[in-house]
């Protein structure tokens, strides 16, 4: 199987002891940092609906931008993102031989770099898939990476021997994978808290719900579908009753 997340937009620029990969689409980024770079500080603010101090932030981030990635600060992507999902995934306390794993099998879908592996280097940014940011392959994010992205799921999935896609992204970054594009089956786990009303998606939890399924499977190196219903990290159980062909619900009590 192949296990998909989404970035965060916070990030944790703490030095690694990692060895870097190199992203797939590196120049692709490079193109799109330097699209970002010419918007102006209103501009910027906009496309993502900023503060004022985080449209700064980002602004000063596309300008310090690298065009030789040899020159650039980097940091492995699993390590550098720090949001929810991360908490969940914990990359800095897997093993190894884990990571070797998931180089392979975890993908990291991105706005700038559209497809991550855990360790490739990249330099620091903000740049949301949804944003419309135009370019000349069209008026947004989806526009420029097109079908790019789901062929190199198809290609990546080809290569570990997998017809199967687990996705634990978010619904803004799996738009950018269009189905007419990818070849592979999708099973999407969907997180819930159970609440006096009846179990409801808690967008907080569910984030950081699918980091820790990423690394349920990483660990446990899973390649059967039916092996994700033994999820039961944080508290989760599985739920037949909710559950619908190739979306599996887990509850769990809320806190």
């Amino acid at each position: 199987m192949l296990i998909v997340i989404s970035p965060a937009k916070r990030l944790d620029w703490s030095a690694r002891d990692v060895a870097t990969t190199r992203p797939d689409f590196e120049d692709d980024a490079l193109r799109l940092a330097k699209s970002a770079r010419n918007l102006t500080l209103a501009e910027l603010k906009s496309l993502m609906d900023l503060s004022d101090d985080l449209a700064k932030l980002n602004r000063d981030r596309f300008r310090a931008f690298a065009d030789d990635p040899a020159e650039a600060d980097t940091r492995p992507a699993a390590f550098a993102f720090a949001g929810d999902t991360y908490q969940g995934l914990e990359a800095p306390s897997l093993d190894p031989d884990e990571l070797s794993w998931a180089d392979d099998r975890l993908r990291i879908l991105s706005g700038l770099y559209g497809v991550l592996r855990p360790r490739d280097a990249i330099q620091a940014y903000r740049l949301e898939m949804g944003s419309k940011l135009k370019t000349r392959r069209g008026k947004s994010l989806y526009d420029y990476w097109g079908d790019e992205i789901a062929k190199a799921l198809n290609a990546q999935a080809e290569a570990v021997g997998t017809d199967i896609l687990v996705n634990c992204a978010s619904q803004e970054y799996f738009g950018a994978v269009p189905s007419k594009a990818l070849k592979l089956r999708v099973v999407t786990p969907v997180f819930m808290e159970d609440k006096p009303g009846g179990p409801k998606v808690v967008s907080f939890y569910a984030k950081r719900a699918r980091g820790a399924m990423a690394r349920f499977v990483v660990q446990h190196r899973l390649t059967d579908p039916d092996s994700l219903l033994d999820f039961d990290a944080g508290g989760y159980a599985y739920r037949e009753d909710l559950s619908e062909p190739d979306k599996p619900v887990f509850v769990r009590a809320a806190e």
